[in-house]
């Protein structure tokens, strides 16, 4: 069943409205701790810096991920394309096409040796492969270079883009652990269909800090791929129809 009109219009508005929100909060806490933050006096503030600028590194990441489904703007895939990119960006300097590319393959082959998501291991090598599939020389390059230029721009504050880095990277482990590893791992439980994906069944607010309902609905999100991450726990309540 198509999704009417109005409702349609009315999710649109929200997906971008939360986006420019997990966009602009990211960048905002960015130049602060970047350009204004004194950390050895701060510490307390620096933490909390640190553990929301790893939060909203994930929301960066899951939206290019709605976008990737055409879940951002819909029916617009260049609009999509232009906003998965910037979050692309903004999170690590990825690549788009080369992450849309091996998404739509993990969807495809979930669970399985086609799906570059997935490995028998255990969670470190698999983690490891996860880095290697999506941190290539390209990549390593541009963060290289965007490093490079971040200290020469803040001088004697180039530590400071740690603040970039490694939000950046932790976020990566909470990606993989809740939206990964957890989901898509072989156990006794038997996966419940052949999307091989599972979901955690958490409280909604656990499910949105770890990582934006990709861990407490994949199993949903499996099924209903264009449903935005915000809409995800409606999916379990039946009132998705896609």
């Amino acid at each position: 069943m198509r999704e009417p009109l109005g409702r349609r219009a009315d999710t649109t508005a929200t997906n971008l409205i939360l986006t420019a929100l997990i966009m602009l909060s990211w960048l905002a806490l960015h130049v602060y701790a970047l350009w204004f933050l004194d950390a050895p006096d701060q510490p307390l503030l620096a933490a909390v810096l640190l553990l929301g600028l790893t939060w909203l590194s994930v929301g960066l990441f899951i939206v290019a991920h709605d976008a990737m489904h055409g879940a951002v703007v819909p029916g617009r895939p260049k609009v999509n394309a232009a906003v998965g990119q910037l979050a692309l960006w903004l999170y690590a300097g990825f690549s788009w096409r080369k992450l849309i590319v091996k998404h739509m393959a993990h969807h495809r082959h979930a669970g399985t040796d086609d799906d570059p998501d997935f490995d028998h291991g255990g969670p470190l090598r698999w983690y490891a492969g996860f880095i290697r599939t999506y941190l290539g020389w390209r990549e390593a390059t541009v963060l290289g270079l965007a490093v490079l230029a971040y200290a020469l721009i803040l001088g004697p504050r180039w530590p400071y883009v740690a603040f970039w880095s490694v939000p950046s990277i932790l976020a990566s482990m909470q990606l993989f652990v809740f939206g990964t590893w957890l989901p898509h791992r072989r156990g006794d439980d038997p996966f419940p269909d052949r999307h091989n994906a599972r979901s955690s069944r958490v409280s909604n607010p656990v499910s949105l800090l770890t990582c934006f309902h990709f861990g407490g609905y994949h199993h949903e999100h499996h099924l209903h791929p264009t449903v935005p991450w915000w809409r995800l726990p409606a999916t379990r309540r039946g009132k998705e129809r896609t």
